[in-house]
């Protein structure tokens, strides 16, 4: 089953995403992100140039060339990637693949908005038997 993650507080989604992103690949992990909102992931593709400071996160969009070989992928569908171990989803609904995956991570902002959504999502993956595992990042 699914293992859920919910990183909650987070000042910046975009941060955020990069941090797990590079944490997924330290640890010699794939990672799909996920965002139907093109304009996020061209913001999230930006920044992993550039975050963490320390290093570049390989990262490519679903569609390139060298996605079988690219440890973190940038994807606005869920159709057929090819990852299944970790889904960072950076959308406003549940994924509809989500399951087919090892992990599942979400980022939630302080943004009421994005709470409200994000609590929507909570409640469907729990109402399916999903454990759910809650890191509040504003606690320090």
């Amino acid at each position: 089953m699914t293992s859920i993650d919910f990183y909650v507080g987070a000042d910046d989604r975009i941060a955020v995403a990069c941090r797990l992103a590079a944490k997924a690949v330290q640890a010699g992990r794939r990672m799909l992100v996920f965002s139907p909102d093109g304009n996020t992931l061209a913001r999230l593709d930006q920044q992993l140039w550039v975050q963490p400071p320390t290093g570049f996160v390989p990262h490519c969009f679903v569609e390139s060339p060298i996605a079988g070989e690219t440890p973190v992928l940038l994807a606005r569908d869920l159709d057929a990637p090819p990852i299944d171990d970790i889904l960072l989803n950076l959308g406003d609904d549940t994924p509809g693949a989500f399951a087919r995956f090892g992990r599942l991570i979400e980022v939630v902002s302080g943004d009421e908005s994005d709470k409200a959504l994000a609590r929507a999502r909570f409640r469907h993956y729990k109402d399916r038997g999903y454990e759910i595992r809650t890191h509040n990042l504003a606690a320090g």
